[in-house]
Protein backbone atom coordinates (compact mmCIF):
# COMPACT_ATOMS: atom_id res chain seq x y z
CA UNK A 1 0.00 0.00 0.00
CA UNK A 2 1.30 3.49 -0.90
CA UNK A 3 2.43 5.65 2.04
CA UNK A 4 4.98 8.24 3.05
CA UNK A 5 8.27 6.46 3.64
CA UNK A 6 10.89 6.53 6.33
CA UNK A 7 14.60 5.95 6.07
CA UNK A 8 15.23 2.94 8.30
CA UNK A 9 18.69 1.88 7.22
CA UNK A 10 20.90 3.30 9.97
CA UNK A 11 18.75 2.24 12.90
CA UNK A 12 18.06 -1.24 11.57
CA UNK A 13 21.67 -1.96 10.73
CA UNK A 14 22.66 -1.06 14.28
CA UNK A 15 20.32 -3.76 15.58
CA UNK A 16 22.10 -6.76 14.04
CA UNK A 17 24.00 -7.61 17.21
CA UNK A 18 20.83 -7.56 19.28
CA UNK A 19 19.20 -10.06 16.97
CA UNK A 20 22.24 -12.30 17.04
CA UNK A 21 21.99 -12.37 20.83
CA UNK A 22 18.26 -13.19 20.86
CA UNK A 23 17.28 -16.63 22.00
CA UNK A 24 14.30 -18.90 22.36
CA UNK A 25 12.54 -21.24 19.97
CA UNK A 26 9.16 -21.93 21.49
CA UNK A 27 5.67 -22.11 20.19
CA UNK A 28 4.11 -24.19 17.47
CA UNK A 29 5.64 -27.61 18.00
CA UNK A 30 4.62 -28.17 21.64
CA UNK A 31 1.54 -27.67 23.79
CA UNK A 32 3.13 -24.76 25.61
CA UNK A 33 0.86 -21.72 25.64
CA UNK A 34 2.49 -18.79 23.90
CA UNK A 35 1.35 -15.33 22.89
CA UNK A 36 2.68 -13.44 19.90
CA UNK A 37 2.10 -9.90 18.66
CA UNK A 38 1.09 -8.77 15.16
CA UNK A 39 1.88 -5.19 14.19
CA UNK A 40 -0.33 -3.38 11.66
CA UNK A 41 -0.95 0.26 10.84
CA UNK A 42 -4.33 1.80 11.59
CA UNK A 43 -7.07 1.68 9.00
CA UNK A 44 -10.09 -0.22 7.74
CA UNK A 45 -8.23 -3.55 7.70
CA UNK A 46 -7.83 -3.94 11.47
CA UNK A 47 -11.13 -5.78 12.13
CA UNK A 48 -10.22 -8.33 9.45
CA UNK A 49 -6.74 -8.75 10.95
CA UNK A 50 -8.29 -9.49 14.35
CA UNK A 51 -10.61 -12.02 12.74
CA UNK A 52 -7.61 -13.67 11.07
CA UNK A 53 -5.79 -13.81 14.42
CA UNK A 54 -8.81 -15.45 16.04
CA UNK A 55 -9.14 -17.98 13.21
CA UNK A 56 -5.47 -18.88 13.58
CA UNK A 57 -5.86 -19.45 17.33
CA UNK A 58 -8.88 -21.65 16.67
CA UNK A 59 -6.63 -23.83 14.52
CA UNK A 60 -3.67 -23.55 16.94
CA UNK A 61 -5.22 -23.29 20.44
CA UNK A 62 -1.83 -23.02 22.14
CA UNK A 63 -0.96 -19.80 20.27
CA UNK A 64 -2.75 -16.51 20.81
CA UNK A 65 -2.14 -13.49 18.59
CA UNK A 66 -2.54 -9.91 19.78
CA UNK A 67 -3.05 -7.38 16.97
CA UNK A 68 -1.19 -4.15 17.72
CA UNK A 69 -2.49 -1.23 15.67
CA UNK A 70 -0.58 2.03 15.37
CA UNK A 71 -1.07 5.17 13.26
CA UNK A 72 1.03 5.28 10.09
CA UNK A 73 3.94 7.51 11.20
CA UNK A 74 4.07 5.93 14.65
CA UNK A 75 4.03 2.44 13.13
CA UNK A 76 7.35 2.95 11.36
CA UNK A 77 9.08 4.93 14.12
CA UNK A 78 8.06 2.30 16.69
CA UNK A 79 9.27 -0.47 14.39
CA UNK A 80 12.64 1.24 14.02
CA UNK A 81 12.96 1.58 17.77
CA UNK A 82 11.80 -1.97 18.35
CA UNK A 83 14.29 -3.37 15.85
CA UNK A 84 17.10 -1.53 17.63
CA UNK A 85 15.93 -2.39 21.14
CA UNK A 86 14.69 -5.95 20.70
CA UNK A 87 11.02 -5.07 21.18
CA UNK A 88 9.66 -5.27 17.64
CA UNK A 89 6.36 -7.17 17.18
CA UNK A 90 6.75 -10.89 16.56
CA UNK A 91 4.96 -10.51 13.21
CA UNK A 92 4.25 -7.33 11.31
CA UNK A 93 3.40 -5.75 7.98
CA UNK A 94 6.17 -4.79 5.58
CA UNK A 95 6.34 -2.78 2.36
CA UNK A 96 8.65 -3.63 -0.53
CA UNK A 97 10.25 -0.19 -0.49
CA UNK A 98 11.13 -0.55 3.20
CA UNK A 99 12.28 -4.16 3.44
CA UNK A 100 15.90 -3.92 2.35
CA UNK A 101 17.48 -2.46 5.53
CA UNK A 102 15.54 -4.88 7.71
CA UNK A 103 16.60 -7.87 5.63
CA UNK A 104 20.23 -6.82 5.24
CA UNK A 105 20.32 -5.93 8.93
CA UNK A 106 19.35 -9.47 9.93
CA UNK A 107 16.08 -8.36 11.48
CA UNK A 108 13.67 -10.60 9.57
CA UNK A 109 12.78 -14.23 10.17
CA UNK A 110 13.65 -16.57 7.31
CA UNK A 111 10.53 -18.67 6.63
CA UNK A 112 11.89 -20.66 3.69
CA UNK A 113 11.97 -23.87 5.72
CA UNK A 114 8.34 -23.50 6.80
CA UNK A 115 7.23 -22.83 3.22
CA UNK A 116 9.00 -25.97 2.10
CA UNK A 117 7.73 -28.06 5.01
CA UNK A 118 4.12 -26.99 4.48
CA UNK A 119 4.45 -27.32 0.69
CA UNK A 120 3.07 -23.83 0.07
CA UNK A 121 2.07 -23.32 -3.56
CA UNK A 122 3.75 -20.03 -4.45
CA UNK A 123 1.96 -19.96 -7.81
CA UNK A 124 -1.13 -18.85 -5.88
CA UNK A 125 0.50 -15.45 -5.30
CA UNK A 126 1.20 -12.71 -7.88
CA UNK A 127 4.74 -13.30 -9.13
CA UNK A 128 5.29 -9.55 -9.56
CA UNK A 129 4.66 -9.00 -5.85
CA UNK A 130 6.77 -11.98 -4.74
CA UNK A 131 9.64 -10.67 -6.86
CA UNK A 132 9.46 -7.26 -5.19
CA UNK A 133 10.46 -8.82 -1.88
CA UNK A 134 13.23 -11.05 -3.25
CA UNK A 135 16.44 -9.77 -1.65
CA UNK A 136 18.73 -12.01 -3.72
CA UNK A 137 19.98 -13.89 -0.65
CA UNK A 138 18.05 -17.10 -1.24
CA UNK A 139 15.76 -16.45 1.73
CA UNK A 140 12.03 -15.83 1.89
CA UNK A 141 10.95 -13.43 4.60
CA UNK A 142 7.22 -13.31 4.02
CA UNK A 143 4.28 -13.88 1.71
CA UNK A 144 1.93 -11.19 0.37
CA UNK A 145 -1.42 -10.69 2.04
CA UNK A 146 -2.81 -8.32 -0.60
CA UNK A 147 -2.14 -6.86 -4.02
CA UNK A 148 -2.46 -3.29 -5.28
CA UNK A 149 -3.20 -1.94 -8.73
CA UNK A 150 -4.38 1.55 -9.65
CA UNK A 151 -7.42 3.08 -11.35
CA UNK A 152 -9.28 6.40 -11.32
CA UNK A 153 -11.84 6.93 -8.58
CA UNK A 154 -14.42 9.51 -9.66
CA UNK A 155 -17.42 11.35 -8.27
CA UNK A 156 -20.45 10.85 -10.53
CA UNK A 157 -22.34 13.77 -8.98
CA UNK A 158 -19.64 16.23 -10.00
CA UNK A 159 -19.58 14.79 -13.52
CA UNK A 160 -23.37 15.00 -13.73
CA UNK A 161 -23.50 18.59 -12.51
CA UNK A 162 -20.88 19.64 -15.07
CA UNK A 163 -22.60 17.68 -17.85
CA UNK A 164 -19.45 15.66 -18.50
CA UNK A 165 -19.59 12.05 -19.68
CA UNK A 166 -18.15 9.39 -17.39
CA UNK A 167 -14.72 8.04 -18.37
CA UNK A 168 -14.67 5.45 -21.15
CA UNK A 169 -12.64 2.27 -20.80
CA UNK A 170 -10.34 3.38 -23.62
CA UNK A 171 -9.87 7.02 -22.62
CA UNK A 172 -6.52 8.68 -23.29
CA UNK A 173 -4.22 11.09 -21.49
CA UNK A 174 -5.71 13.96 -23.46
CA UNK A 175 -9.23 12.82 -22.55
CA UNK A 176 -8.20 12.83 -18.89
CA UNK A 177 -6.70 16.32 -19.09
CA UNK A 178 -9.68 17.81 -20.90
CA UNK A 179 -12.09 16.12 -18.50
CA UNK A 180 -10.23 17.57 -15.51
CA UNK A 181 -10.48 21.06 -17.04
CA UNK A 182 -14.22 20.74 -17.64
CA UNK A 183 -14.86 19.53 -14.09
CA UNK A 184 -12.92 22.31 -12.39
CA UNK A 185 -15.21 24.96 -10.89
CA UNK A 186 -13.27 27.60 -8.89
CA UNK A 187 -16.46 29.34 -7.75
CA UNK A 188 -17.72 26.10 -6.19
CA UNK A 189 -14.32 25.15 -4.76
CA UNK A 190 -14.19 22.01 -6.90
CA UNK A 191 -11.20 20.75 -8.86
CA UNK A 192 -11.23 18.21 -11.65
CA UNK A 193 -8.48 16.08 -10.16
CA UNK A 194 -6.12 15.74 -7.22
CA UNK A 195 -2.51 15.71 -8.47
CA UNK A 196 -0.16 15.23 -5.51
CA UNK A 197 3.46 14.10 -5.81
CA UNK A 198 2.54 10.46 -5.38
CA UNK A 199 4.79 7.82 -6.91
CA UNK A 200 2.70 4.68 -6.40
CA UNK A 201 -0.73 6.04 -7.16
CA UNK A 202 0.44 8.71 -9.56
CA UNK A 203 3.48 9.47 -11.66
CA UNK A 204 5.12 6.01 -11.77
CA UNK A 205 2.04 4.82 -13.63
CA UNK A 206 2.32 7.52 -16.28
CA UNK A 207 6.09 7.05 -16.59
CA UNK A 208 5.52 3.42 -17.54
CA UNK A 209 2.57 4.37 -19.75
CA UNK A 210 4.89 6.72 -21.65
CA UNK A 211 7.33 3.86 -22.26
CA UNK A 212 9.79 5.01 -19.61
CA UNK A 213 11.35 3.51 -16.52
CA UNK A 214 12.18 4.88 -13.10
CA UNK A 215 15.30 2.76 -12.61
CA UNK A 216 17.40 0.99 -15.25
CA UNK A 217 16.82 -2.70 -15.93
CA UNK A 218 20.04 -3.63 -14.11
CA UNK A 219 18.98 -1.60 -11.07
CA UNK A 220 22.15 0.47 -11.02
CA UNK A 221 21.08 3.89 -12.32
CA UNK A 222 18.05 6.15 -12.37
CA UNK A 223 16.16 6.68 -15.60
CA UNK A 224 13.64 9.14 -14.22
CA UNK A 225 15.33 11.84 -16.31
CA UNK A 226 14.81 10.04 -19.64
CA UNK A 227 12.57 11.76 -22.22
CA UNK A 228 9.90 9.10 -21.74
CA UNK A 229 9.91 9.43 -17.94
CA UNK A 230 9.80 13.20 -18.22
CA UNK A 231 6.76 12.92 -20.46
CA UNK A 232 5.08 10.78 -17.79
CA UNK A 233 5.78 13.42 -15.15
CA UNK A 234 4.57 16.24 -17.40
CA UNK A 235 1.17 14.51 -17.35
CA UNK A 236 0.96 15.74 -13.73
CA UNK A 237 2.66 19.10 -14.02
CA UNK A 238 0.27 19.96 -16.85
CA UNK A 239 -2.68 19.39 -14.54
CA UNK A 240 -1.23 21.95 -12.13
CA UNK A 241 -0.47 24.36 -14.96
CA UNK A 242 -4.13 24.07 -16.00
CA UNK A 243 -5.17 24.76 -12.38
CA UNK A 244 -7.24 21.58 -12.56
CA UNK A 245 -5.79 20.39 -9.23
CA UNK A 246 -5.50 21.88 -5.76
CA UNK A 247 -2.03 23.28 -5.10
CA UNK A 248 0.59 21.18 -3.33
CA UNK A 249 0.08 23.38 -0.28
CA UNK A 250 -3.63 22.61 -0.28
CA UNK A 251 -2.89 18.90 -0.77
CA UNK A 252 -0.46 19.08 2.13
CA UNK A 253 -3.08 20.64 4.40
CA UNK A 254 -5.73 18.10 3.33
CA UNK A 255 -4.69 14.82 1.73
CA UNK A 256 -5.96 13.99 -1.75
CA UNK A 257 -8.12 11.07 -0.65
CA UNK A 258 -9.78 13.21 2.02
CA UNK A 259 -10.51 15.96 -0.52
CA UNK A 260 -12.09 13.32 -2.75
CA UNK A 261 -14.31 12.14 0.11
CA UNK A 262 -15.25 15.76 0.83
CA UNK A 263 -16.44 16.21 -2.75
CA UNK A 264 -13.78 18.82 -3.51
CA UNK A 265 -12.06 16.86 -6.29
CA UNK A 266 -13.83 14.93 -9.02
CA UNK A 267 -11.11 12.38 -9.83
CA UNK A 268 -8.40 10.67 -7.82
CA UNK A 269 -5.92 8.21 -9.33
CA UNK A 270 -5.02 5.64 -6.70
CA UNK A 271 -5.34 2.06 -5.51
CA UNK A 272 -7.92 -0.58 -4.68
CA UNK A 273 -7.05 -0.19 -1.00
CA UNK A 274 -9.38 2.84 -0.74
CA UNK A 275 -12.46 0.84 -1.76
CA UNK A 276 -13.76 -0.09 1.68
CA UNK A 277 -13.14 3.37 3.16
CA UNK A 278 -15.07 4.98 0.33
CA UNK A 279 -17.81 2.34 0.51
CA UNK A 280 -18.32 2.93 4.22
CA UNK A 281 -18.62 6.70 3.76
CA UNK A 282 -22.38 6.84 3.18
CA UNK A 283 -22.23 10.56 2.44
CA UNK A 284 -20.37 9.89 -0.81
CA UNK A 285 -20.54 6.14 -1.55
CA UNK A 286 -23.58 6.46 -3.81
CA UNK A 287 -21.69 8.83 -6.08
CA UNK A 288 -18.41 6.90 -6.23
CA UNK A 289 -17.36 4.96 -9.29
CA UNK A 290 -14.05 3.81 -10.74
CA UNK A 291 -12.55 3.69 -14.24
CA UNK A 292 -9.34 2.25 -15.71
CA UNK A 293 -6.29 4.46 -15.88
CA UNK A 294 -6.12 6.56 -19.05
CA UNK A 295 -3.92 5.17 -21.81
CA UNK A 296 -0.62 6.81 -22.77
CA UNK A 297 1.65 5.14 -25.29
CA UNK A 298 0.37 1.95 -23.69
CA UNK A 299 -1.56 0.69 -20.67
CA UNK A 300 0.37 0.31 -17.42
CA UNK A 301 -0.09 0.42 -13.67
CA UNK A 302 2.41 -0.25 -10.91
CA UNK A 303 1.63 -3.12 -8.57
CA UNK A 304 2.72 -3.94 -5.06
CA UNK A 305 1.28 -5.37 -1.86
CA UNK A 306 1.83 -5.76 1.87
CA UNK A 307 3.79 -8.79 3.05
CA UNK A 308 3.52 -10.42 6.46
CA UNK A 309 6.99 -10.82 7.97
CA UNK A 310 8.42 -11.97 11.29
CA UNK A 311 11.00 -10.47 13.64
CA UNK A 312 14.23 -12.44 13.76
CA UNK A 313 14.54 -11.71 17.48
CA UNK A 314 11.21 -13.29 18.41
CA UNK A 315 11.18 -15.74 21.30
CA UNK A 316 8.65 -17.86 19.44
CA UNK A 317 9.93 -18.40 15.88
CA UNK A 318 8.03 -21.62 15.29
CA UNK A 319 4.72 -20.04 16.24
CA UNK A 320 5.45 -16.93 14.20
CA UNK A 321 6.29 -18.95 11.09
CA UNK A 322 3.01 -20.82 11.37
CA UNK A 323 1.11 -17.58 11.79
CA UNK A 324 2.82 -15.90 8.83
CA UNK A 325 1.81 -18.70 6.49
CA UNK A 326 -1.73 -18.66 7.82
CA UNK A 327 -2.09 -14.86 7.65
CA UNK A 328 -1.11 -14.89 3.96
CA UNK A 329 -2.92 -18.11 3.11
CA UNK A 330 -6.27 -19.08 1.65
CA UNK A 331 -8.47 -18.80 4.76
CA UNK A 332 -7.03 -15.42 5.70
CA UNK A 333 -7.52 -14.24 2.12
CA UNK A 334 -11.19 -15.19 2.31
CA UNK A 335 -11.58 -13.28 5.58
CA UNK A 336 -9.97 -10.20 4.04
CA UNK A 337 -12.11 -10.51 0.92
CA UNK A 338 -15.41 -10.94 2.78
CA UNK A 339 -14.71 -7.80 4.78
CA UNK A 340 -13.89 -5.81 1.64
CA UNK A 341 -10.79 -4.58 3.45
CA UNK A 342 -8.36 -5.29 0.65
CA UNK A 343 -7.91 -7.20 -2.59
CA UNK A 344 -6.27 -10.46 -1.44
CA UNK A 345 -3.01 -11.60 -2.97
CA UNK A 346 -3.91 -15.27 -2.68
CA UNK A 347 -5.57 -16.46 -5.88
CA UNK A 348 -9.32 -16.88 -5.91
CA UNK A 349 -10.53 -14.16 -3.55
CA UNK A 350 -11.32 -11.51 -6.16
CA UNK A 351 -15.04 -12.22 -6.60
CA UNK A 352 -15.58 -12.40 -2.85
CA UNK A 353 -13.89 -9.01 -2.46
CA UNK A 354 -16.11 -7.43 -5.10
CA UNK A 355 -19.22 -9.04 -3.60
CA UNK A 356 -18.46 -7.36 -0.27
CA UNK A 357 -19.20 -3.98 -1.89
CA UNK A 358 -22.05 -4.74 -4.32
CA UNK A 359 -22.96 -1.12 -5.05
CA UNK A 360 -19.46 -0.54 -6.45
CA UNK A 361 -20.17 -2.13 -9.81
CA UNK A 362 -16.83 -1.59 -11.54
CA UNK A 363 -14.20 -2.91 -9.11
CA UNK A 364 -13.24 -5.43 -11.79
CA UNK A 365 -11.00 -2.72 -13.26
CA UNK A 366 -8.48 -3.29 -10.45
CA UNK A 367 -8.39 -7.02 -11.19
CA UNK A 368 -8.14 -6.49 -14.94
CA UNK A 369 -5.21 -4.14 -14.31
CA UNK A 370 -3.11 -7.09 -13.14
CA UNK A 371 -2.73 -8.01 -16.80
CA UNK A 372 -0.77 -4.85 -17.57
CA UNK A 373 0.82 -4.26 -14.17
CA UNK A 374 4.49 -3.39 -13.64
CA UNK A 375 6.30 -4.10 -10.34
CA UNK A 376 6.78 -1.05 -8.15
CA UNK A 377 10.42 0.11 -8.53
CA UNK A 378 12.16 -0.68 -5.23
CA UNK A 379 15.82 -1.10 -6.17
CA UNK A 380 18.44 -0.30 -3.56
CA UNK A 381 17.31 1.54 -0.45
CA UNK A 382 14.04 2.62 -2.05
CA UNK A 383 12.71 4.11 1.17
CA UNK A 384 15.54 6.63 1.05
CA UNK A 385 15.40 7.71 -2.59
CA UNK A 386 11.62 7.63 -2.83
CA UNK A 387 11.51 9.71 0.34
CA UNK A 388 13.38 12.43 -1.56
CA UNK A 389 10.67 12.86 -4.20
CA UNK A 390 9.19 16.08 -2.82
CA UNK A 391 12.63 17.61 -2.33
CA UNK A 392 13.42 17.34 -6.02
CA UNK A 393 10.04 17.37 -7.76
CA UNK A 394 8.08 20.06 -5.91
CA UNK A 395 9.48 22.89 -8.03
CA UNK A 396 8.40 21.11 -11.22
CA UNK A 397 4.88 20.54 -9.86
CA UNK A 398 4.70 24.22 -8.90
CA UNK A 399 6.03 25.34 -12.26
CA UNK A 400 9.09 27.15 -10.93
CA UNK A 401 11.55 24.85 -12.67
CA UNK A 402 11.40 22.59 -15.70
CA UNK A 403 10.65 18.89 -15.51
CA UNK A 404 13.98 18.27 -17.27
CA UNK A 405 15.98 20.12 -14.61
CA UNK A 406 14.04 18.66 -11.69
CA UNK A 407 14.36 15.08 -12.90
CA UNK A 408 18.07 15.48 -13.68
CA UNK A 409 18.73 16.59 -10.10
CA UNK A 410 16.54 13.82 -8.73
CA UNK A 411 18.26 11.21 -10.92
CA UNK A 412 21.66 12.29 -9.59
CA UNK A 413 20.40 11.90 -6.02
CA UNK A 414 18.92 8.46 -6.75
CA UNK A 415 22.18 7.31 -8.34
CA UNK A 416 24.06 8.17 -5.16
CA UNK A 417 21.70 6.03 -3.10
CA UNK A 418 21.85 3.15 -5.57
CA UNK A 419 25.66 3.27 -5.42
CA UNK A 420 25.62 2.65 -1.67
CA UNK A 421 26.38 -0.90 -0.60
Amino acid sequence: MHKRLLNTAAVVAAAVLLTACSSGNTGGDSNEKVAITYGVWAGTQTPAMKEIAAAFTKEHPNITVKVEERPWPEYWSTLQTGAAGGTAPDAFWMLAQNIRPYASGGQLLNISDEIKKEKVDLSKYPKAVLDLYDQGDGKTYGLPKDVDTNAVWFNKAIFDKAGVAYPAADWTWDDFRQTAKKLTDPAAGVWGVAAPIDYQGGYYNTIFQAGGQVISADGKTAEIDSPEAQKGIEFWTNLHADKSSPTLKQLSDTEAETMFEQGKVAMYMSGAYWALKLYENKAIAGNVDVAPLPIGEKRATVTSGIVNVGYAGTKHPDAVKKFLLFASGKEAAEIQARSGAVLPAYEGGEKTWMAAMPEFKNLQVFIDAKEYSVPLPVQGNAAEWQGDQTKYLTAAWEGTTSVADATKQYADAIDKVLAEK
